[in-house]
């Protein structure tokens, strides 16, 4: 789930990593509190990874951009996998020859490999969206701030079989320098959005089609979600997007690295 802000989502409104700050436990994750049964409940992330020497570094500034050009679009799937609503969202993506950036809640990735497998397998990338989804990580330690990327990086791609994630996305945005350094040293892009469609507060498929074609021309990067909640909602708002903007001349890329 977004921490939403206005407009083009959260640029510019990134604050420094607080140092000093009591560890925020997992349960106050918002992710978690929203979220309903049936798969998203899933296990504790187990001690902070230990930090690699053979990833290659990125760049540590929030990407937005298309490697698919000034016409292209940014498809990007938050907070699952989810049991019921990923093989949903994967079956149309296959149906329009799309491919999307799924960045994944870490402790959901683990309780579901077999779906962070088929993600993979079908020629999409994945993003570490941390272990818990805690919005306010970024009022947090460096070391916890630390812990929510190292273990949710291992818990996906162990999950997968063993591709690494390409992207970090803060939950909410909640970007620090010190997390996006990180990341980028990771070889994870910090990943940030342009069209927030406002799926998650489920508002109708017709107004989140109405938000995106509205939005769409402030920037490429397009977020929705499946999981948190009832997603029907963003499927069908799939259905109708994805070939309504092939038909007005988009196409469809990953994010910049």
């Amino acid at each position: 789930m977004a921490r939403h802000g206005g407009g083009r989502g959260w640029h510019g409104k990134m604050v420094g990593a607080a140092l000093g700050v009591t560890l925020l436990a997992t349960g106050a994750s918002v992710w978690t509190a929203q979220a309903g049964t049936g798969g998203d409940s899933p296990p504790k992330a187990n001690a902070p990874a230990t930090p690699r020497s053979d990833v290659k570094p990125v760049a540590a500034t929030i990407a937005h951009a298309s490697e698919a050009g000034a016409r292209g679009v940014n498809v990007t799937i938050d907070d699952g996998p989810h049991p019921v609503w990923t093989p949903q969202v994967l079956d149309l993506l296959r149906e329009y020859g799309v491919k999307a950036t799924f960045c994944m809640v870490g402790t959901q990735a683990q309780a579901h490999p077999d779906l962070v497998k088929k993600v993979v397998a079908a020629g999409h990338r994945l993003c570490n969206h941390s272990v818990s989804h805690d919005t306010a990580m970024d009022k947090a330690s460096q070391s916890y701030q630390s812990q929510q990327i190292l273990d949710a990086e291992r818990m996906i791609t162990e999950a997968s079989g063993g591709v690494q994630p390409m992207y970090y996305r803060a939950p909410g945005g909640a970007f620090t320098p010190y997390s996006r350094q990180l990341a980028a040293s990771r070889g994870m892009r910090p990943l940030g959005w342009n069209v927030d469609s406002k799926d998650f507060e489920r508002p109708g498929t017709n107004a989140i089609v109405a938000t995106v074609e509205r939005e769409l021309p402030g920037g490429p990067t397009l977020l929705f979600h499946d999981a948190g909640g009832d997603r029907t909602q963003t499927v069908e708002a799939l259905r109708l997007l994805l070939p309504r903007l092939k038909e007005q001349g988009y196409s469809f890329g990953f994010p910049v690295r």
